[in-house]
C-alpha cells in the first residue's frame, strides 16, 4: 500500500492542513524583503497572532538582546528577539522610532 498522503511527520508535526508550496522553512524570514540601507524599519503587524498587535522592528545591527531590552522598557510592554527582528506588544510604533532615534540609530515607521 502505498503512503500517498502523509499525515504526520516525526520531522515537521501534523501535516493534514498544510499546502506542500505554503510551508516555510523554520529559519525563513516573515515580512517585506527589506534593503540593506542601514536604517531600522518599525512596522505594525497582527497576521497569525490571534489578531494581536506586535510592533516588529527590523534591519537593527547590534546585540538585540539589548535593545530589545531597552525598548520593552520604554515602553512598558512585553516583548522578545525572534531572528534578526525585535518584536514588542502592542501598537508602539512612535514610541520605538522616537527611542530609536535618541540612541543614534536611523529608524522609520514602516507599512500601513
Amino acid at each position: 500500500m502505498s503512503n500517498h498522503r502523509l499525515v504526520y511527520s516525526t520531522d515537521d508535526g501534523d501535516r493534514r492542513r498544510d499546502k506542500p508550496d505554503k510551508r516555510q522553512k523554520a529559519g525563513a524570514p516573515s515580512g517585506p524583503a527589506l534593503p540593506q540601507d542601514g536604517v531600522a524599519r518599525v512596522f505594525r503587524e497582527k497576521g497569525g497572532r490571534g489578531g494581536k498587535t506586535v510592533t516588529v522592528v527590523r534591519g537593527l545591527d547590534g546585540d538585540l538582546a539589548a535593545i530589545a531590552a531597552d525598548l520593552k522598557r520604554s515602553c512598558g510592554a512585553g516583548g522578545a528577539v525572534k531572528g534578526n527582528t525585535v518584536e514588542i506588544q502592542g501598537d508602539h510604533r512612535d514610541k520605538v522610532v522616537a527611542r530609536l532615534l535618541a540612541q543614534g540609530y536611523r529608524a522609520k515607521p514602516a507599512g500601513g
